[in-house]
């Protein structure tokens, strides 16, 4: 009588609408198909240890219904046993002794290069696929679909932003509102251009590899500035928090104090960007006897397990479906992507970067028409604002500086 067959599910990185959804539709296929399935609970944690007991049977009673909701019923962790031999070696053998035959790794792209250095070391003896996870939507999935958990975050950020844009009228306030996203702005962007934001701030704006302090601070200080000659003192500024490397690190003392995570990503989310944003805020416009109450938060925590939307719970259903499929095709060493309502798997070695050995990064393309889009509804100072001889006057005395003051401290902003 043939072995029957053992499937395990993993989850790695941070928290995402729709992980549990995956684990659903994955687990209910894999029963379905006559094989075990097994959750391996806290990502890597345990077993980069040699630590088994935290992996359980999944049953169809566990699973069938937890779609709906947020957060992970498996968990997840940022431990990277890449780090080191007797890690991956622990994880292996653990694979071996536990007989599992197929591994699903949910993941953003760290933990997409764990399952393609398992996958490379399994050496045919584990087939693997991963399915591609996080908010920050930065994971290079073809014709820029989004990546499960991005949609619902998004949405989850607007609602938020709406009601601090509201508070924000009432009160005669600014808020600065930080959201997540280590290395790409789709998260801002995306929020500031379905909320009706003032503005959004993100890194792929800047071309150069380092920006300092004070061009955030002087985009934002002419927005607002533009906004009160408009007779409005309150407005609302999205920024990426990505745009904390690409300040230069002497400004961001607090940056040397920063840990880095398994994978050796700055923890961004432990810089203070807005308090730091805020507060050069604060010594502008008080020296030039502007009144503006200021206001940072950070919003990011709070999207990462909020109940998916329809999309993601539809999202995951087929992904998590797909990725059964593909491994029982005799696929390994893919991450699976939706194009078209089909399933198609995406190699790993056509997904790491030649240079840094690493998953590629999708950045937001400011070259794009939804990009374009945009920024055309935000309130920046632009080129016609200096190519009008009395608005530049209406705002140098707004801003209590001379004309030529003011185009040669924001006029390069339009260029």
């Amino acid at each position: 009588m043939e072995k029957k067959k053992t499937m395990a599910i993993l989850v790695g990185g941070g928290p995402a609408p729709g992980i549990n959804g995956i684990i659903s539709a994955a687990s209910i296929e894999a029963i379905k198909r006559g094989i075990r399935v097994l959750g391996i609970v806290d990502g890597f944690k345990w077993i980069s240890k040699g630590d088994k007991s935290r992996i359980k049977e999944l049953k169809l009673k566990d699973v069938s219904r937890i779609h709906f909701n947020g957060g992970s019923i498996l968990r997840t962790s940022r431990v990277n046993p890449t780090k080191y031999p007797e890690m991956m070696d622990h994880v292996l053998e653990i694979f071996r002794e536990m007989e599992i035959d197929y591994l699903i790794t949910i993941g953003g792209d760290d933990t997409m290069f764990t399952a393609s250095e398992i996958e490379r070391l399994a050496n045919g003896s584990l087939k693997i696929v991963h399915v591609p996870k996080t908010i920050d939507n930065d994971l290079p999935l073809p014709n820029r679909i989004s990546t499960f958990g991005f949609q619902t975050a998004r949405h989850a950020g607007v609602n938020i932003v709406r009601n601090i844009m509201e508070d924000s009228k009432t009160t005669g306030r600014w808020y600065l509102i930080v959201t997540m996203g280590r290395k790409a702005g789709h998260l801002a962007i995306g929020i500031c251009k379905a909320a009706g934001a003032t503005l959004a701030i993100i890194p792929e704006e800047f071309p150069q590899e380092k920006i300092s302090i004070a061009v955030v601070c002087d985009i934002i200080e002419g927005s607002i500035i533009k906004r009160l000659a408009l007779g409005k003192d309150y407005g609302v500024a999205i920024l990426a928090e990505g745009l904390a490397l690409k300040i230069d690190e002497n400004e961001l003392k607090e940056l040397t104090c920063v840990e880095k995570d398994e994978h050796d990503n700055v923890r961004i989310a432990e810089i203070d960007l807005g308090k730091i944003i805020k507060n050069e805020l604060k010594k502008r416009l008080k020296k030039n006897g502007l009144k503006i109450t200021l206001v940072d938060k950070d919003i990011g925590y709070e999207l990462r397990c909020a109940s998916p939307i329809p999309f993601d719970k539809e999202y995951t259903r087929d992904l998590g479906y797909g990725a059964v499929k593909f491994l029982m095709n005799g696929g390994s060493g893919a991450m699976v992507t939706l194009i078209g309502g089909k399933i198609e798997p995406l190699c790993f070695k056509d997904s790491i970067d030649d240079v840094t050995g690493k998953t590629k990064i999708r950045l937001v393309d400011v070259d794009t028409e939804s990009y374009e889009v945009a920024c055309e509804y935000m309130i920046k100072l632009n080129k016609d604002d200096f190519q009008n001889k009395e608005s530049i006057e209406k705002y140098a005395k707004l801003s209590n500086r001379k004309p030529e003051a003011f185009v040669k401290k924001f006029g390069y902003l339009a260029g």
